[in-house]
């Protein structure tokens, strides 16, 4: 468990870089009040780190809010600053510093969030712990391919997928940007076949080449496209090549934005109201979630401590308890079986039981964090909640 501070900390601070070998932790006041707020009108919500971040998430997932957005942000600096530090070490490169790979890596918060799934990753900062290192590396390669490349060869390289994202990021309409991928489609037909060598800088195209492509494309727009619209020029067609070569470009090498961080002496004074959504309720479903969670925990661990118990009783003490309890058999029954007295069977039977419930009790008594978590009292009621589990685990136990 944290404390209530380092809660509101890890929810409402950011990194700011000084320069690649310094800088600070800057808190964002709208933030801060933020989680205070929630910490005071919650009072039953642990103080969990992990429980905050889902509660946020969910927020997020259910309903998307700028508030829910920054607290995540701010939340994963850390693993954001671990992530840039990795890459640093493991790729030598001139071009990028801690703080370049550290905005890189902060940028893409948006899909840290998406892909994440509580049922399947309980911990959010371990999930993005794995995935940040991984996006700078996709983030470091993409801007390879586009650095190094000519806007020919980037065209003939990108994929379908890639270049409609660039295009629809510019804000073209959908009948924009059939035209410029049948284009495309047009250019990456001819120019494939035309290219010599192997290398990565094409020939710039040439004018008998352009001509062929306007060609092809104006037999094809009317098959093609729903909205064909008129023919296309050669210079027309050459300008929309260089815009869409531009555009992927960007799309595959964005400019690093600075950090959305409050600037020391400016931090905002203003204060953010709750989401409005169910938030008690949320929270309600998140502590029974976290109280599961704890039952679950309590039951693995009263199990392991009574299972090693049971196997260090006699012989003769476990095939008693398990007639018993699995079986069902009577004391009566038992004793005929033993050849010996009902009364003899019930000594055997209460002896089997304390020496359980002596290793529950001493589990507890050795351990203050069993002492919560049994949740076995440290009073004269001790004994009476202790042989309650015993029971419990006697008559459900698979024998």
């Amino acid at each position: 468990m944290r404390s209530r501070l380092e809660i509101t900390e890890m929810f409402s601070t950011f990194a700011q870089f000084n320069n690649d070998s310094s800088g600070q932790w800057v808190t964002d006041i709208k933030l801060r009040r933020s989680i205070e707020n929630c910490l005071k009108q919650f009072t039953d919500a642990p103080a969990s780190e992990n429980f905050w971040a889902i509660y946020w998430y969910k927020i997020w997932h259910r309903e998307y809010t700028v508030l829910a957005a920054k607290h995540l942000s701010a939340y994963l600096q850390e693993p954001c600053y671990y992530a840039a530090k990795y890459t640093i070490n493991r790729y030598t490169s001139n071009q990028y510093g801690l703080a370049d790979y550290f905005q890189m890596a902060i940028a893409e918060v948006n899909k840290i969030l998406t892909k994440f799934d509580p049922e399947k990753n309980s911990n959010l900062k371990a999930y993005a712990m794995m995935v940040f290192p991984s996006l700078l590396k996709d983030i470091l390669r993409q801007r390879q391919d586009a650095d190094i490349c000519t806007n020919w060869a980037l065209l003939r390289k990108v994929g379908k997928k890639r270049l409609v994202a660039a295009l629809q990021n510019v804000g073209l309409s959908p009948d924009e940007v059939a035209r410029y991928k049948l284009a495309w489609m047009c250019f990456k037909a001819l120019y494939v076949q035309t290219q010599i060598g192997g290398t990565q800088r094409l020939p710039e195209p040439d004018q008998k080449l352009w001509e062929a492509i306007a060609n092809l494309y104006n037999t094809e727009r009317s098959s093609q496209l729903l909205s064909p619209g008129t023919e296309l020029k050669v210079e027309t067609i050459q300008k929309w090549l260089t815009n869409a070569a531009t555009w992927v470009r960007k799309y595959l090498y964005p400019p690093v934005d600075s950090l959305d961080v409050p600037k020391p002496g400016n931090e905002s004074t203003g204060s953010w109201d709750l989401p409005q959504l169910a938030c008690e309720s949320l929270l309600a479903e998140l502590i029974a979630e976290d109280e599961k969670r704890d039952r679950q925990n309590q039951i693995s661990q009263i199990h392991n401590v009574l299972l090693a118990a049971l196997r260090e009783l006699a012989p003769e003490l476990q095939q008693i308890l398990q007639m018993y309890y699995k079986q069902n058999l009577t004391q009566t029954e038992i004793a005929k079986q033993f050849d010996r007295p009902q009364a003899w069977v019930s000594r055997r039977l209460n002896k089997a039981r304390e020496l359980l419930l002596g290793a529950l009790i001493q589990s507890f008594l050795e351990s203050p964090k069993n002492q919560q978590q049994l949740y076995i009292p440290s009073n004269s009621n001790q004994l009476e909640h202790g042989s309650v589990a015993l029971e419990e685990w006697l008559q459900v136990r698979s024998w």
